[in-house]
């Protein structure tokens, strides 16, 4: 008979532990004379070798290899029983000397031919030390009490180590850190006893596999084993801790255990025994090692109780008969597997084995048997205390390559479960990889014993085993992998393992014993997502449908099982009745199958039968078939709950005979009246039919079809005609007594179901089509009507925003409309239905909120599936009647009312289904109006904001969000973004990598994005994607960085072409669908159903549009392309003639396509990067076989394994994008979509964000360069000055190096290492060339500016001289009068009338050769030039003081004169009338094309007043370009270093005359008048004069030797009172050079203090923080703030000087509201710079007095080290040869020094305006206005906003964020007074059209970069991007609008009502949220 190996198996317990229970190896015991007492050796002998009483053997070559310090103990192959003196003995059991020298005379020699093999260790890092100790433990028995070996093992919380620890003392190194781990005995004296205590104390706990392998080999000759608990604390590790014992070393080990209780306070130790009464498993563990126990404290430092302790073991040791444990016991648990298999027979003890157990051991029941088993196999598969989750197998990992059929032992779970979410049956069809060495070892062995031998014996006789094919492990059972990892996982895995299970075709776990409880397990939670469906005949030609889950299905149900051993495989004969290609029951004959399993016995499987409702169904009705594994007389439990639910019983064994216990149950079969079916596996009688419903079938030697037809007719008859057999329901199982059922034990998931069935029974008696409606109020019409109207607000011709003319006030309307829905939406009703779910979703517990979602969605399938299945009958139904007229050509009405039943049943279709996307939509519909209103909902309690985290805990958890509402086409853009910041939130901004699918309807793209990832995207066809989902799956850590994205996003999408949306859908939904998830995704999959190609080119037209619109807007997603379906994907030569039609169609449609988007693109390589070859994946048919029974195809499993393996190898490259980035990506795409031109409309947010930012760093950079080359001028100026006037470009390019270099590292480091990087590259090369040409521009200037500063000094080199002999000069002269008057004049009032007098004369005498230099008389000089022109118009002009408003004026009619072809005799208009018609016209116009002309106007005169309004924007942009020329030759004219002349008024002038006559050249329609030129020379001359007087000033003061002289004149009354006085020289000449000192220190000062100024206002200054933008905002709240109308239309008309005067403004504020930091920065530099002059003081006085040098020499050395430092030449200060005492010097200078400078700090009152930084070379506002004045200041054509871009020659087109009303601009409707109201992004998408240029030519706004140079270069987007700001600056400042331009915002231009709700609070508020600073 074959022996049972699979789930028909006999024996009931786990098979590798059959024999290690029942069989114990013999010993004897071999010795030698000389060391037989010390040496004792045990050899294993084979049955057939034992002798009744074998003799002693004296062998000296055994001695002498005993008689070795490192020879190991062996064990031979044989075994030998030895008799025992005492019955309590066991076997194996090593006794003590003593014992020895009783039995020793009864051992007989033992026979030869014993092979004695020596057992070698090979891990030597463990120390052997235990021989030498054995042998002094025998050597005193005799004299004194024996040494003791004791092992501690344990708890390690239960010992406190120490130096007073008298058992263990301080604690020994910790093995979890020990790489090899040796264990080395502490040697310690306890009672005059000396012990050897091992210490493997938290072993059980670490489990080191080297410890665990070599332990037993190293405890030799243990008297005990103590085991360490802590009283009160019994823990899982202590409950394990006996069993790892057992484990590590065998069973017996068990005699030798004491339980150790340790306790901290002693009132503990009263306890025990109460502990012991109330704790069972504490007395179990005790019952265990025999009852044995002993107290003592923690720390071990009671003598008293460690000499009891020590008392108890030497009990113990005789209690074991002075026993202990050897190495030679040393069998653990995990070695079990190698006992020999056998069948179920009793085993018989052998020859010698005594039946009895040793005193303390235990007998192992086949409940610990299997126990122990379960733990070796998971040890074996690695998944040892691992609670396995769905999320950890979900997640793209590092792949053992999954699509091998073989892996490891250790990877087998890893791999199972892989290829089971992949669908690929053959996960239980894995082998494991063998060991090529030893097989290759093996197959030498055999093939080298080619020596001559007997044939017979080759073939037939019994082959010996290799060594180490007997120590080999049995493979391990692919079912108990299954349900290892079954036993392992968490709810939710198993319930998706059960749901795969179910997929692939196979039995499901029903009942399933615990290993490890022993209880039987009902796990019918994980059954709940399991749908059938099946066809049943009905009548002859009707068929019933139905599609149910498998928890609610009525069924009949078979049972099988069987009794005894047999040599049948009953799952075999199952599967046959199933499904005969296909293994639904695991049996011996399956891949996988070994002789060993663990978990089977006593599992019942289920599996259900599906009919097809065909012929060739096996059965007519579904049908459930049950298998109970194993024997079912060990299944008791299992058996009665089968036998009592099914409706045919089946049981397979073998003959009983008539008084077996099988009889007993085959009689109550028999006499119950249910269907019983006997099959005999050792009769060969065919079917026969007992009696009623009984029948038995023979098995033996018959036709396995034959068996299988008789079977499935027995069954087929019984469940026909057994009227009142039981209908088998899933949940009944759960009301059967004795077992554990799922979810009545696990409190969050019973908890889970309570809430879903709360919320299930409100809709209760509720119509299925209508429930959306009542409890979904807020998705249902009001959601419609508004993503309708928000479509017509984004498409003015869609919506009729161009009915009235007005386009803004419609949008306006539009707008409150769209407000008014979200209030209805706000204040209705909230659903009690709603609320309960909010509620739950706000539980605490994670699991609870799971388990509730899970439910919920469960029942909600539950409730909708008949509904939905009547309605899919009825549509079919339906459909049938319409086709069939249709064929008929009937046009009746009959067919129109069949049409219109089929719309009304196929929308009832879609109001049914009903799932949690639908309840998660009206949240977000919730969230959605409550932002917009911007208040809470009455019906919930918290606060609105907190919805999105909700959403976002459901996405984490792996919960699809639905991006896209396929009902309303939309995207709810407020509650997507929101939930994604949600999300962000929670994880950080992780980069994601966004997987897309597009194809047609049921294509199959769900349920390969389901397989491919075990995803949860809905697949069914009643269900069928809408829109479309988003779902997060984590990418392991291993894969992250390989990858380079934290997780995988995956959108799921609707189909293309979706039947149930034909008459509703378009085109356009599908294209509008196509281009949001091609431009979401970083790779879309392009799904194609089959290889039709006429199929392929609806889907292939849509894609390849999508991919073009992507790469006009610069996004480059990549793709591939999957044909599912392909029925032969191994053809290559098939394949490659796919791929080629497929590279055609696609050409073919990219043509198509280019001529929609208006491009001339060819080839669909040049729309994106394709790779046929490699980007086509074909893919198997889904279903191996006609469903329902059909399993998935292997095939398309491996297909989608390649596919993954695909994209994941293409992921790096792309590098995927942030959260964040995807939550604006989302944004871009659907606001352009939003619009009619996607490409025209697409506005990357993402990247106009890190734009500005990198415009903010670039604004830094600048800074850095701007502010060091400010310093380095200071330098270079202090050198000119000092007479250093040889500047090299290269010395400025050497100060600059260190600066350039750290702003060049700044930009790659911020290049290369920001976030944003792929997005920033784009711009580096032209930023790094924008860097290094300012630089170069900055050098450059500066060379120019220092070169000017030379040729100045060198002009000067005169004036300097002189001044110097005038200085020397009165300085004598002082001195003389001083000493002549020193001892004549006394009284002070004549000494100081003395010195007046000798002045005057000195300055008279010096100053006689130099004329005096004239005052400027601006005037006389512009009205002498300009009067060429008529002198009276000139001084007229002057005198009226017209001129100064040209800059402002709102019209320049009094300057126009139109030329006389424009003027006709009857229609003509005077100049008068013209001047009064165009102050009704100002600036600008507009026309609406096709708009009827209305008023008073003639045609003529309303072209004139066109005409005149153009002119006045063209005279005010040639005024504005005038003053900008004239004012930068103002600047280069050099009036402060030569002084003023009338030749630069001529040059000023002349440009305006230049200007104005090419301007008229220019002009074909109007003249200008001389008034114009005239005023508009006399406006900038006004300017020049404020600019000149001043450089005169400052010139005068530097080159009037008078005024010179008269400033000098205070310090040479000093040195002339201070000689009079009789001061020394050294003194006056000391405070000569302090006075030359001061104002020079205080020059350099004042510059470095400007230059620290204005770094430290970028920083304090809000406005002047970051860039150009934040500037612009600060100016606009400044403007609202103080609400002045005529610093608007500056701000409008010629914002660079508003931003310079703001600038300006708000540095003086800062000087008055900051003057104390000034004064502490001034300070600062003050005395930094006074340092400096001192270090030089010293300096110069320690080298010049090592030279013996004079006071010149000091001088010159003073003056050389102060050359960059100081403006001071080393002959200001005369002759100081008289200088002798340098040391007197340099004390007495350096005091008048200090208190000079002394004063300077006492500037309490300083620096309170920017008035007192004139000093300053340049002052911080003028500094600031270079940086932020450098830049782009082009203004929007149409509404004068100016561009943003921070530099000022840019590429690109020119943009702004937000545009504003064009009537700002005074742009108008043609023919009309009235102001247009437009905003630009509006006009752009309307059909309104303007005249660019006195142009004749309307341009439509569409179209507008049509119009002419200045249009082209904006880049103006159609979007809703208005800012509320311009909104309230129109309704606060209409009146003036009106009067500024002479115009009204009435008719076509009336403001909208809605714009006058914005108040100012909103219009700053705006500028806050819409301009924020980066």
């Amino acid at each position: 008979m074959d022996q049972e190996t699979d789930d028909d198996a006999m024996d009931t317990s786990p098979e590798p532990y059959r024999d290690s229970d029942c069989v114990n190896p013999s010993v004897t015991h071999q010795y030698t004379e000389d060391n037989i007492m010390d040496n004792p050796r045990v050899t294993n002998q084979g049955p057939d070798d034992v002798l009744e009483n074998p003799p002693i053997k004296r062998d000296e070559e055994y001695t002498e290899t005993l008689n070795k310090d490192n020879y190991d103990p062996v064990v031979t192959d044989s075994t030998t029983s030895v008799p025992f003196t005492s019955p309590d003995q066991d076997p194996g059991v090593k006794t003590s000397n003593k014992a020895q020298e009783e039995y020793k005379d009864n051992v007989k020699p033992v026979e030869e031919g014993n092979n004695q093999e020596p057992d070698g260790n090979p891990n030597t890092s463990i120390a052997h030390v235990c021989s030498g100790l054995n042998e002094s433990s025998h050597s005193n028995n005799d004299h004194g009490d024996p040494d003791l070996t004791v092992a501690l093992c344990g708890s390690s919380e239960a010992v406190q180590f120490g130096c007073d620890n008298i058992l263990l003392g301080e604690k020994q190194p910790s093995l979890k850190n020990t790489e090899s781990p040796m264990i080395i005995p502490i040697q310690r004296k306890i009672s005059e006893h000396h012990v050897s205590m091992f210490n493997i104390i938290g072993s059980h706990e670490t489990d080191l596999e080297p410890l665990n392998h070599d332990i037993g080999q190293l405890l030799n000759e243990i008297h005990a084993f103590i085991f360490v608990v802590q009283l009160g604390q019994l823990t899982d590790e202590d409950k394990m801790g006996i069993e790892w014992l057992q484990r590590r070393f065998g069973d017996r080990v068990l005699s030798f255990v004491i339980i150790l209780f340790t306790y901290e306070r002693e009132e503990e130790c009263d306890t025990i025994i109460d502990d012991l009464k109330k704790n069972s498993v504490l007395e179990q563990l005790l019952e265990k090692c025999g009852g044995r126990y002993h107290i003592c404290s923690k720390n071990m430092n009671k003598k008293s109780e460690m000499r009891e302790l020590i008392d108890r073991i030497k009990r113990l040791f005789t209690d074991n008969n002075q026993q202990f444990y050897t190495r030679e016991m040393y069998k653990p648990s995990g070695d079990l597997h190698n006992s020999e298999y056998q069948s179920g027979a009793e085993r018989k003890p052998s020859i010698g084995e005594s039946n009895t157990e040793p005193l303390g051991s235990l007998i192992q029941t086949d409940k610990d048997k299997q126990r122990l088993g379960a733990v070796q196999l998971l040890e074996r598969l690695q998944l040892q205390g691992k609670q396995l989750r769905t999320a950890d197998f979900l997640k793209p990992i590092v792949q053992k390559d999954c699509s091998q059929d073989c892996c490891a032992e250790e990877e087998l779970a890893s791999v199972f479960l892989q290829k089971l979410m992949m669908l690929d049956y053959k996960a239980r069809c894995l082998k494991i990889k063998e060991n090529n060495e030893q097989h290759n070892t093996q197959q030498q062995n055999n093939d080298s014993s080619e020596d001559v031998s007997d044939d017979f014996v080759d073939f037939f006789g019994e082959t010996a085993k290799p060594s180490d094919e007997k120590n080999k492990l049995d493979s391990v059972h692919l079912l108990d992998v299954q349900m290892a990892v079954f036993h392992c996982a968490d709810s939710f895995l198993k319930q998706l393992m059960v749901t795969k299970l179910s997929q692939c075709q196979y039995a499901l776990p029903l009942l399933v014993p615990n290993p490890f409880t022993q209880q039987i397990e009902f796990p019918l939670w994980t059954f709940r997502q399991i749908n059938k469906s099946w066809k049943t005949t009905v009548d002859k030609d009707k068929i019933s449908c139905k599609f149910q889950p498998v928890y609610k299905a009525e069924t009949p149900m078979v049972a099988f099982f069987r009794f005894g051993p047999v040599t049948s495989s009953k799952s075999q004969w199952i599967n046959s009745l199933i499904n005969e290609k296909h293994n639904t029951f695991f049996h011996r004959n399956c891949p996988g199958s070994s002789r060993t399993r663990v978990l089977m016995d006593g599992l019942v499987e289920i599996a259900w039968y599906c009919p097809s409702g065909k012929e060739t169904d096996r059965f007519t009705h579904c049908v459930a078939f049950c298998n109970l594994h194993g024997d079912a007389g060990a299944s008791e439990k299992q058996l009665d709950i089968l036998t009592e639910m099914a409706s045919v019983n089946v049981a397979i064994l073998p003959q009983p005979s008539k008084n077996d216990k099988i009889m007993t149950k085959i009689q109550n079969f028999y006499k119950d009246s249910k269907p019983f079916i006997c099959l005999l596996t050792d009769n060969d009688s065919a079917l026969t039919k007992i009696r009623k419903g009984k029948y038995k079938i023979g098995l033996k030697e018959r036709n396995q079809s034959d068996v299988f037809e008789e079977i499935r007719k027995a069954i087929n008859n019984e469940l026909l005609s057994f009227e009142s057999a039981p209908i088998f329901k899933l949940e009944d199982v759960a009301k059967h007594s004795g077992i554990r059922v799922d979810e009545d034990n696990d409190k969050d998931l019973r908890r889970g179901k309570e809430a879903a069935q709360k919320m299930m029974s409100l809709l209760q008696d509720k119509d299925l089509t209508e429930i959306k409606e009542s409890f979904l109020q807020l998705q249902g019409k009001l959601w419609h009507q508004w993503c309708e109207k928000n479509k017509e607000l984004h498409r003015p011709t869609l919506g009729g925003l161009q009915k009235g003319s007005n386009i803004e006030k419609n949008k306006s309307s539009k707008q409150s409309e769209m407000l008014k829905i979200r209030e209805q939406q706000q204040t209705s009703v909230l659903s009690q239905f709603i609320q309960i779910f909010i509620q739950n979703l706000n539980s605490q517990a994670e699991n609870e909120v799971l388990y509730f979602l899970k439910w919920l969605g469960i029942l909600l399938d539950d409730y909708t599936a008949e509904s939905l299945s009547a309605l899919l009958h009825q549509y079919d139904e339906k459909w049938s009647t319409v086709l069939n007229l249709k064929k008929k050509q009937d046009k009746s009405l009959e067919l129109k009312r069949a049409q219109v039943e089929l719309e009304t049943v196929s929308e009832k279709l879609q109001a049914a289904t009903f799932g949690i996307e639908h309840i998660l939509r009206e949240i977000g519909q919730i969230f959605e109006s409550c932002s917009s209103v911007k208040r809470n909902k009455k019906d919930i309690t918290f606060d609105f904001s907190s919805l999105p985290s909700l959403a976002a805990e459901m996405m984490m958890s792996g919960f699809p969000l639905e991006l896209m509402d396929g009902d309303a086409a939309h995207v709810p853009l407020i509650w997507v973004t929101a939930v994604l910041d949600a999300l962000i939130q929670k994880l950080g901004d992780q980069r994601v990598y966004v997987l897309s699918v597009l194809g047609i309807q049921s294509s199959g793209k769900s349920t390969m994005l389901n397989a491919m990832f075990g995803l949860q995207f809905a697949v069914s066809a009643g269900r069928c994607t809408r829109g479309a989902f988003m779902q997060l799956v984590r990418v392991s850590d291993e894969m992250q960085a390989q990858l380079k994205f934290d997780y995988i996003l995956v959108v799921d999408t609707e189909g293309l072409r979706a039947l149930e949306l034909a008459g509703r859908s378009t085109r356009n939904r599908d294209n509008e669908m196509a281009t949001f998830v091609v431009g979401l995704g970083n790779m879309t999959l392009i799904n194609i159903f089959g290889e039709n190609t006429a199929e392929m080119q609806d889907i292939l037209q849509i894609v390849v549009q999508a991919f073009m619109r992507m790469k006009k807007i610069r996004l480059t997603p990549s793709c591939m392309f999957v044909h599912q379906n392909v029925s032969d994907v191994t053809a290559g030569e098939k394949n490659m003639e796919g791929r080629r039609r497929l590279q055609e169609k696609l050409d073919e449609m990219t043509k198509l396509a280019a001529k929609e988007e208006d491009c001339d693109t060819e080839f669909f390589s040049d729309v994106i990067k394709f790779d046929v070859q490699n980007d086509v994946k074909y893919f198997a048919q889904l279903w191996e076989g006609s469903p329902p029974m059909a399993p998935p195809n292997p095939d398309y499993s491996r297909n989608i394994q390649e596919l993954k393996d695909t994209i994941l190898s293409k992921a790096p490259a792309s590098g995927g994008i942030t959260l964040s980035q995807f939550k604006m990506r989302i944004t871009d795409l659907w606001n352009a979509l939003l619009n009619e031109s996607f490409v025209f409309s697409f506005k990357n947010t993402l990247e106009i964000a890190v734009y500005r930012k990198l415009e903010t760093k670039y604004s830094d950079w600048t800074w850095s360069l701007r502010s060091a080359m400010l310093s380095i001028e200071d330098k270079f100026y202090n050198r000119i000055d000092n007479g250093n006037i040889n500047v090299q470009e290269n010395d400025l390019l050497a100060d600059m190096r260190k600066t350039k270099e750290q702003v060049e590292k700044s930009m790659m480091s911020y290049f290369e290492e920001d976030k944003d990087k792929e997005i920033l590259c784009q711009w580096r090369g032209r930023f790094e060339t924008r860097i290094n040409d300012l630089h170069d521009d900055l050098v450059k200037g500066t060379k120019r500016k220092l070169d000017e500063a030379i040729e100045q000094k060198k002009a000067r080199e005169k004036l300097d001289q002189r001044r110097t002999e005038y200085e020397n000069e009165l300085f004598s002269r002082s001195k003389e009068l001083a000493l002549r008057l020193r001892n004549t004049v006394t009284d002070e009032n004549m000494l100081n009338k003395e010195f007046d007098t000798m002045w005057s004369k000195w300055v008279n005498e010096m100053t006689k050769d130099t004329p005096p230099l004239k005052d400027l008389n601006f005037w006389d000089d512009v009205t002498r030039i300009l009067s060429n022109q008529e002198l009276t118009l000139v001084n007229e002009r002057l005198n009226q003081k017209e001129y100064k408003l040209i800059d402002r004026r709102s019209d320049y009619c009094v300057y126009m004169r139109l030329k006389k072809h424009l003027v006709h005799s009857d229609e003509a208009v005077s100049p008068e009338d013209a001047g009064e018609s165009s102050k009704e016209s100002k600036s600008g116009f507009m026309n609406w094309i096709g708009k009827k002309m209305s008023g008073i106007w003639t045609k003529k005169s309303l072209e004139k007043m066109d005409l005149n309004a153009e002119c006045h924007n063209s005279i005010r942009h040639l005024t504005q370009k005038v003053i900008q020329d004239t004012e930068m030759i103002m600047k280069k004219s050099p009036v402060g270093t030569r002084g003023y002349s009338d030749s630069y008024i001529q040059e000023i002038t002349d440009r305006v005359q230049k200007l104005v006559k090419q301007h008229e050249s220019m002009s074909q329609k109007y003249s200008l008048k001389k008034e114009f030129s005239i005023d508009l020379s006399l406006y900038v001359c006004d300017i020049a004069r404020q600019m000149f007087t001043e450089l005169h000033k400052k010139f005068r003061e530097a080159t009037d030797p008078r005024i010179y002289l008269e400033k000098q004149k205070a310090q040479y009354w000093n040195i002339f009172e201070n000689y009079y006085k009789g001061a020394t020289t050294t003194t006056i000449l000391s405070e000569f050079i302090c006075s030359k000192l001061e104002p020079s220190i205080l020059q350099a000062v004042y510059n470095k203090t400007a230059i620290d100024l204005a770094a430290q206002m970028r920083s304090d200054i809000p406005a002047l923080r970051q860039n150009r933008p934040n500037l612009e905002k600060h100016i606009l709240k400044c403007l609202a703030e103080k609400e002045d109308f005529n610093q608007y239309i500056k701000y409008i008309h010629n914002p660079r000087e508003h931003f310079k005067l703001f600038i300006k403004n708000e540095v003086d504020r800062y000087f008055t509201n900051q003057k104390c930091f000034i004064l502490k920065l001034f300070k600062g530099n003050l005395t930094q710079k006074e340092l400096i002059v001192s270090n030089a003081i010293k300096t110069a006085t320690v080298e010049v007095k090592s030279r013996s040098g004079d006071g010149n020499m000091w001088f010159r050395c003073f003056t050389t080290t102060l050359t960059d430092e100081l403006k001071l030449t080393e002959n200001s200060c005369g002759d100081l040869s008289e200088i002798k005492d340098l040391d007197f010097l340099e004390t007495d200078l350096s005091d008048s020094l200090k208190n000079k400078l002394q004063e300077n700090y006492k500037l309490q009152d300083s620096f309170t305006s920017i008035n007192y930084m004139k000093m300053c070379r340049k002052s911080p506002d003028e500094i600031l206005i270079d940086h932020f004045c450098q830049c782009c200041w082009v203004q929007c054509p149409f509404c004068k906003a100016i561009c943003t871009h921070t530099m000022e020659d840019h590429s690109g087109d020119h943009c702004v964020p937000f545009h504003r009303s064009i009537g700002l601009n005074g742009c108008f409707y043609r023919g009309t007074t009235n102001l247009a109201v437009e905003i630009c992004t509006t006009a752009v998408a309307s059909d309104l059209s303007f005249y660019p240029n006195s142009s004749e030519e309307a341009i439509p706004f569409k179209e507008y970069r049509k119009g002419g140079s200045k249009y082209a270069n904006w880049s103006i987007t159609p979007d809703h991007s208005e800012l509320p700001y311009w909104k309230w600056f129109v309704c606060r400042f209409q009146k003036d609008l009106e009067e500024y331009y002479s115009k009204k915002f009435q008719g076509d231009g009336q403001i909208p009502d809605e714009w006058k709700k914005c108040t100012k609070k909103d219009a700053l508020e705006s500028l806050d949220k819409y301009i924020m600073e980066k």
